[in-house]
């Protein structure tokens, strides 16, 4: 439905998290027969969900336990851990900035130089504790790098930025070539982010087996603010999941879809699939985690750019296990542990079996979904902000 801005432009509405909700069916089933495991490329998950790959969210640590939980982190190739041998003080500097000089001292940080030896060794260290390794460089660094990863053992790459496209257009150097970079790699490769329809079908003609959807929607990117540029983690993931069904009637290649950041509780995590996910990958509600690396803090993968920071660091807190968060149990009533144990019950309480079935539910626009009947929480200081 397209509304008149003005006199000579018209604009799309479009719906994040918190402007829908998913409608029961006619049917309930047990938590316990609905089927919520993952397949990419290839590899199995008993969990659908991706560990961002975010300096603060994902360590080796962070990346064993996840993947014996039946998740998948991805470690950032050309973050921390690639920088420095010994990052463990480097997060504790990071953690006593004041909110005022944390910015300007990140981008200090992160001009240490990207050791190439450290990406091999990162990779090594995931893959002897015997888990799938997935790791993430820019479309900038990629080509240069890439080869050790995948000497090391390298599993899943991901080529990340905060929009990816299939025809970037350069004067000043040669661009990517997705088609031909990734027809030339035996691994499956990942590619994002988009948030349209256009975008999304482009980066799925490349070859690549997923691709990431969001721009914009994490606690800790400032893209929106100060690029202007963004579109709502509903309408971005419904809009790719369109994209998906063409490839798939023109190649019979099915990509799947990763709605990539906007969510914090069970309930927007089931949203997401609900408008046509596969997966999805999150950074703050696991940069929460015991494990983490950040000790509480979060920051957004472009906070340090030294000439256009477009990400910021916030204070996430520190709210349990790892384990705890995704598999519970829960001991809070606010939907931001058990997220996994939440989107089985709201599949169950919809009476789907599985992802591709839970993709096909009912969702309706549904402004008041979020105060209706909830005065006295209000009044008590519990609503969720």
């Amino acid at each position: 439905m397209e509304m008149e801005i003005g006199k000579g432009k018209k604009g799309r509405m479009a719906f994040g998290f918190d402007d829908i909700a998913i409608v029961p069916s006619r049917r309930t089933r047990d938590p316990e027969d609905v089927d919520i495991s993952w397949e990419i490329g290839g590899f199995h998950f008993k969990l659908p969900v991706l560990a961002s790959a975010m300096d603060a969210v994902v360590n080796t640590k962070l990346a064993i336990e996840m993947g014996k939980l039946g998740g998948l982190a991805v470690l950032n190739l050309e973050g921390l851990q690639t920088r420095y041998e010994d990052p463990a003080p480097i997060f504790q500097e990071i953690a006593g900035f004041s909110d005022e000089e944390a910015t300007r001292k990140l981008q200090e940080i992160y001009q240490e130089p990207i050791k190439p030896e450290l990406i091999a060794l990162r990779i090594r260290e995931i893959k002897e504790a015997g888990v799938i390794a997935a790791g993430s460089f820019t479309p900038q660094r990629v080509e240069r790098y890439y080869k050790i990863a995948l000497e090391a053992g390298l599993d899943i790459l991901f080529t990340q930025g905060t929009v990816v496209s299939a025809e970037h257009v350069s004067s000043r150097c040669e661009p990517l070539d997705l088609y031909k970079f990734i027809a030339s790699i035996d691994i499956p490769v990942i590619v994002g982010g988009c948030a349209s329809y256009a975008t999304a079908l482009h980066l799925m003609r490349t070859g690549a087996v997923g691709v990431l959807v969001g721009v914009g929607p994490g606690a800790a990117c400032t893209t929106r603010q100060v690029l202007g540029v963004g579109v709502p983690q509903a309408t971005a993931i419904s809009d790719a999941a369109a994209a998906r069904t063409r490839h798939l009637d023109e190649t019979g290649k099915y990509v799947q879809v990763i709605a990539d950041g906007g969510m914090r509780t069970g309930g927007d995590i089931a949203k997401a699939f609900a408008c046509g996910a596969d997966a999805v990958m999150i950074g703050a509600p696991i940069a929460r985690a015991e494990e983490a690396p950040g000790r509480g803090y979060h920051w957004g993968m472009a906070t340090f750019h030294l000439e256009l920071p477009r990400g910021t660091r916030v204070y996430a807190g520190i709210a349990a296990s790892l384990k705890e968060i995704l598999i519970g149990p829960a001991h809070e009533n606010d939907g931001t542990l058990n997220l996994f144990g939440a989107l089985k019950t709201s599949m169950a309480t919809c009476g789907y079996e599985n992802i591709k079935s839970f993709q096909k539910a009912e969702v309706i626009v549904a402004p008041s979904i979020q105060t209706e009947g909830k005065l006295l929480q209000k009044i008590q200081g519990m609503t969720i902000p």
